[in-house]
């Protein structure tokens, strides 16, 4: 278990965690699809106990089971949460550093996209730029900002 800090885009909602990264997985399934407005849903079990949040969550109760917490303010979806459970599970792109955590398994595979295994394959670019602008779109989204720095 690792103690972990993250929060959403606008900085709106921020929170630590004991985050479990063997735990780490890609959920493909529909409903984190939809909740995620992606392919999958990078989440990992934390405990709930530990769980700490600044901020007001919203939520959505997206079945019998489960609820989902997001920011109001900017939409950052942050938590998948089994009602009657002592864990949850935070969204991986959340976190400060994405990157501490790796996934170690995927789950709802009945729903994964058939060509994800071919990414590898695809034309990768730096975002925000393009061939066109010399970069001058990726320059104007860095001097105008508005994401919250990934710190306290």
């Amino acid at each position: 278990m690792t103690i972990l800090s993250g929060g959403c885009q606008c900085g709106h909602v921020r929170y630590s965690a004991d985050v479990n990264p063997q735990t780490a997985h890609l959920c493909h399934c529909r409903m984190c699809q939809k909740a995620a407005g992606s392919y999958f849903m990078p989440l990992a079990s934390a405990v709930r106990a530990s769980f700490e949040a600044r901020g007001e969550i919203s939520w959505f109760q997206s079945s019998e089971p489960v609820r989902r917490g997001f920011c109001a303010k900017c939409g950052t979806p942050l938590i998948y949460d089994p009602l009657g459970s002592d864990h949850l599970s935070v969204t991986l792109g959340s976190l400060d550093d994405p990157s501490a955590v790796a996934p170690t398994h995927e789950s709802g595979i009945e729903a994964r996209m058939t060509w994800l295994g071919a990414l590898p394959g695809v034309h990768q670019e730096v975002s925000g730029a393009s061939e066109t602008d010399n970069g001058a779109r990726l320059a104007l989204i860095k001097r105008s900002n508005y994401q919250h720095p990934d710190h306290d």
